[in-house]
């Protein structure tokens, strides 16, 4: 019979974070600007983010915009704004408008392409050892979800699907960075769950599935095989002496 570990067992076990991971949530974020903003920490720039990307999915999957007619419409208007200001300030001798020469410095651009390089690769390493078997568990749990992702595919469009990850990214990091404890407790009973699930079904099922000849039965078959191949052998020059004595 299959023994399983008892729940007092999994109560006693030490608590571990999340994906397993060691470090802070704003660590494994990347830190920096990209860390703030998904963490709320510049309220600022995460609200007009998150604004800018609600007006973008409205105009686009709501209004039925098109990105040139958007983009040209967006010109236009910025156009008109700054001829009606530079001409009214040399009418009324007001103070011209200082253009910008750059809104975003360098270095955000190479910190969010450094984030995404990192993260990626390591989404990507995460992938390959699923698909390769190494987290049986996993493997399953990947195939549930990529199935359900694919079914709500048929349901959504592309920017609808995109709209909801960015939803995603702005709130489900600041949401488990505020309740950090009681999101590892639940994940924790639920993973302990999923555990004790997959071993009943490694020694119900998996177990019972025929697997090929170990090292000594290979053997003990090698063995068998020689000594009927000599016993063929040894009849058959029997019979063909005997057939030349004929």
């Amino acid at each position: 019979m299959p023994i399983y570990s008892s729940d007092s067992d999994n109560e006693t076990m030490p608590r571990t974070k999340l994906f397993g991971r060691q470090r802070p949530i704003r660590s494994v974020l990347g830190g920096g600007q990209v860390a703030d903003v998904l963490l709320w920490e510049n309220k600022g720039v995460s609200a007009a983010l998150s604004i800018g990307m609600t007006i973008l999915w409205f105009l686009f999957e709501v209004a039925e915009y098109s990105f040139v007619t958007l983009f040209c419409h967006i010109s236009i208007t910025a156009m008109l704004i700054v001829f009606i200001w530079c001409t009214s300030a040399e009418i009324f001798n007001w103070t011209p408008p200082e253009m910008p020469t750059s809104i975003l410095d360098k270095s955000t651009f190479h910190e969010f392409a450094s984030t995404f390089h990192e993260r990626f690769n390591q989404a990507l390493s995460s992938f390959v050892d699923i698909a390769c078997g190494k987290q049986p568990a996993l493997f399953f749990v990947a195939i549930f979800c990529l199935y359900i992702l694919s079914v709500i595919g048929n349901y959504f469009t592309f920017l609808n699907i995109l709209y909801l990850c960015f939803v995603c990214l702005q709130t489900l990091p600041f949401l488990y960075n505020r309740y950090e404890d009681k999101v590892e407790r639940y994940a924790g009973e639920l993973t302990r769950e999923v555990k004790k699930m997959f071993r009943r079904m490694n020694s119900n099922v998996l177990s019972k599935i025929p697997r090929g000849p170990g090292e000594g039965e290979e053997s003990q078959m090698k063995c068998v095989n020689e000594k009927v191949l000599s016993l063929y052998k040894i009849c058959k020059a029997d019979f063909m002496c005997k057939y030349e004595q004929e």
